[in-house]
Order: structure tokens, then C-alpha cells, then sequence
């Protein structure tokens, strides 16, 4: 049942994002694993469809926030305003008090308010005002952003790219897939008519089976020996980390569920390492800051030098 609620949600997917595959693939492992993923590419690819077909697809609260320069945190966090009638101030949630949050154009909007994100993304709670606010499962922040162009932008720092499970890339879709778009115009048509493929308990459900998926020894042991390659190679300054590491096991469960199995193999950890662990080291060379390429060409290179288990 859980391979058929996944193929659901895959199929109703792509049935408005007409592109790559593997980039629909990573972001229902993001879900799965309970991650927030960074999609990156040209304007044009189909970053912004993705994101919301992805929040369409599931039966929960969903929203889009274009981040601008002038967002401050309060419009994602929400803000207290003095009820006259109670004599006192009452909380008015924000946006981020939804299920699944498209935040469009990231690197557009200030450190200050990107900052505004962290303490959900990691800690699943909002702080105004001294009080702690606990937000609903399942939460999935999709963000999106230009990185070839930086007028007007924000370099997101390492502290918040290492709360994203993944940082991806969609590429140019296949000319069978363009020709589909142009005749089809799915972001136009199919996107404002389609319905939820999958339930929130689904999903929750699905997300408790890659918490009891295996994860044999010498997988983790590969695990932390990609991380400590990545602590020891000359290129890099700052490596994986062990939150790093535990999200690269982390997407290797999910990967088992979308497979069909309730145990990792070597291949659930190889395919999730670039988009796990490209975004979480810096290159020793200071002309290369920012540069997705350099981190994922040495993030390749440790991969092909550590030897995976049988």
C-alpha cells in the first residue's frame, strides 16, 4: 500500500511538472525524510511548478511566499496585535503555520528574515513574543532561488543551506518532455485544477516506515567514512558534518520506501550523497564561494574514492 500511495503521488506530480524525473524522486525523499529541500536553476526550468504541484498533491494546509527584499520575519512568523475587546494581545499566525510552504526566490529576501526559517525548519516551533509555538506535521519548506544571477540577492549562509536534506538542480527537460509543455501548458491549466494524491496521515505514515527502515552496520560505518573523507580532503575547508551524516542515512531510508524496501543497500547512500552533501562543506578557495559545481565535482571525487560496502 505504501509503494502504491507513493506511485499516486509521483504520477500527480508529473502530470503538471513535465520534467525530470529524478528531481520529482528527491523532492517526495525530502518528504519522506522529514527534510526541506533547495531547488536551483535558471529561470524557466520549472522550479516554482514543482514546488506547487508538490504542495497540491498532498490533502494539507499549503502556501507560497515570494520573498522579496522588503519580507520582514514577522510576515513569515506572524505577529501579536492588542486585542482592544480582551484588553490584551492576541497571535496571528503567519505563513509558516502551514503544511507545506513554497518559498519562492529565497536568496531575494534579507539575512534577517531567512533567519526567520531556521527555527522552524529544524526544530518544528516558532518563537514570538517569548512563547514557543509547536507547528503541525507533516512540514516541508520548498524554496527556490536563481544562482546565476545576484542583483538584488542574499547569499544564504552555510548555517541555513545545512538545514535543506537536499540542494538540487532540475536541468533542461528532454525535447519529447518541452514539446509536452508547449502544447499542454500545464502550469496554465492542469496545475489550477489538480487535486490531492495523497492524504497528511498518508504521508505521516509513509514517514514513520522510513524510521523503521534498516540501516546495517557497515552502511553506517560507509556513511561516516564519507563524512570523515570529506573532514580530511585537501580541498575543502569545512566538511560533512554529523548532522550531515544523519541526513545522508536519513535519505537513504527514504530512498528504500520509494523503492519498495524496508532495508537500505549501497546504492539508497551513492545516490543521495551529491544532493545531501554538496551544500554542506566550503571550498578552501576563496574564488569558489557559492559555487555549487567545485563543491559537487569534490563531493563526486570522495565519493568515487571511498569504497562502498558489498
Amino acid at each position: 500500500m505504501s509503494h502504491e500511495a507513493i506511485e499516486r503521488l509521483r504520477q500527480n506530480i508529473m502530470s503538471v511538472y513535465m520534467g525530470n524525473g529524478a528531481a520529482v524522486d528527491r523532492i517526495i525523499v525530502c518528504l519522506l525524510a522529514r527534510g526541506h529541500v533547495l531547488i536551483e536553476d535558471v529561470p524557466g526550468v520549472g522550479k516554482t511548478v514543482l514546488a506547487n504541484a508538490l504542495a497540491k498533491s498532498i490533502k494539507c494546509t499549503f502556501t507560497r511566499i515570494q520573498c522579496t527584499p522588503d519580507l520582514l520575519p514577522s510576515d513569515i512568523t506572524g505577529v501579536s496585535i492588542y486585542n482592544r475587546e480582551r484588553g490584551d494581545f492576541e497571535f496571528k499566525p503567519g505563513p509558516i503555520f502551514h503544511n507545506v510552504i513554497v518559498a519562492d526566490e529565497i536568496n531575494r529576501t534579507t539575512p534577517r528574515t531567512q533567519s526567520a526559517l531556521l527555527e522552524a525548519m529544524s526544530e518544528l516551533t516558532v518563537s514570538v513574543d517569548g512563547i514557543v509555538h509547536r507547528l503541525e506535521e507533516p512540514f516541508l519548506v520548498v524554496a527556490t532561488q536563481n544562482p546565476y544571477e545576484f542583483e538584488g540577492t542574499f547569499y544564504l549562509p552555510e548555517n541555513q543551506l545545512d538545514r535543506f536534506l537536499m540542494r538540487i538542480g532540475l536541468g533542461y527537460p528532454a525535447p519529447s518532455d518541452e514539446s509536452r509543455i508547449i502544447l499542454q501548458q500545464p502550469a496554465r491549466t492542469t496545475l489550477q485544477d489538480l487535486q490531492p494524491a495523497a492524504s497528511s496521515e498518508e504521508i505521516l505514515a509513509l514517514q514513520r516506515l522510513v524510521d523503521a527502515v534498516k540501516l546495517d552496520q557497515g552502511l553506517v560505518d560507509y556513511v561516516i567514512a564519507l563524512a570523515q573523507a570529506t573532514r580530511e580532503n585537501d580541498d575543502l575547508q569545512v566538511g560533512v558534518s554529523p548532522r550531515g551524516a544523519l541526513a545522508l542515512a536519513q535519505a537513504a531510508r527514504a530512498t528504500a520506501v520509494i523503492q519498495g524496501r524496508d532495508y537500505c543497500v549501497p546504492e539508497d547512500v551513492v545516490s543521495n550523497v551529491v544532493p545531501v552533501c554538496s551544500h554542506r562543506v566550503i571550498s578552501k578557495s576563496y574564488l569558489n564561494i557559492g559555487d555549487t559545481a567545485t563543491t559537487r565535482r569534490i563531493i563526486q571525487q570522495v565519493l568515487e574514492t571511498v569504497p562502498s560496502p558489498a
